[in-house]
């Protein structure tokens, strides 16, 4: 934590039990959570859309479902999730945090589910964070279901700055996703259909506005 995250500190809430434990389960596990200023500022974007559904690509162990669930009492968030362990441990915490009413978790590969038989017609906004290399597929996929004026997040779009590196400096068994990962940026800022934003938040944040038509 640097000086102006230190600061930004001393104005929060102190976090419930839960979500301490869950950031400790996921620090220990090796589970990739949102960075603390990275879900603070996506907390503070969705404030300002007031979405009321919301779709989730990767729900790793619930953190960030559970944390959009206790930010705005009237959404429904829908979260997908492939590892099954990952999955069990989701539904565990959700349980936990008695919002099982309004976090709807899908155990399957997101790019093989069928929307149509899963999920609901239209969603205010859309967020991926799962496999960084599939982004523009999970973009493709999941996109349409956004309505016009909602927002599709993308978090990690820096991957630890692994995207400012050349090819040959990225470790061989991760040039394929960061090759798709840099791929993917430059095909969603020149989307026609949206609005995109790149912030340097967290490790990085991508917002891309569905264009009204």
């Amino acid at each position: 934590m640097n000086n102006y995250e230190a600061y930004i500190a001393t104005f929060g809430q102190e976090k419930e039990a839960l979500l301490q434990e869950m950031e400790q389960y996921a620090k220990e596990h090796y589970v990739p959570i949102m960075e603390s200023d990275g879900i603070a500022t996506f907390i503070g974007l969705l404030a300002l859309q007031k979405p009321t559904k919301i779709l989730e690509i990767g729900s790793a162990i619930g953190y960030s479902a559970i944390r959009m669930a206790q930010a705005f009492p009237n959404a429904t968030i829908t979260t997908v999730e492939r590892d099954v362990e990952r999955y069990e441990k989701a539904v565990e915490y959700i349980e936990r945090a008695a919002l099982t009413d309004r976090i709807h978790i899908i155990e399957a590969d997101a790019l093989a589910l069928d929307g149509d038989a899963h999920l609901e017609e239209s969603y205010d906004a859309l967020f991926i964070d799962a496999a960084k290399g599939q982004y523009k597929r999970f973009f493709e996929k999941y996109a349409p279901y956004v309505v016009p004026g909602g927002v599709v997040y993308c978090d990690n779009m820096f991957m630890h700055g692994a995207v400012l590196l050349a090819d040959e400096e990225v470790p061989r068994r991760r040039r394929s996703m960061i090759r798709k990962l840099k791929e993917f940026t430059t095909w969603v800022m020149a989307h026609p259909d949206f609005k995109p934003f790149l912030l340097p938040i967290g490790d990085g944040l991508l917002i891309a506005i569905k264009k009204e038509t």
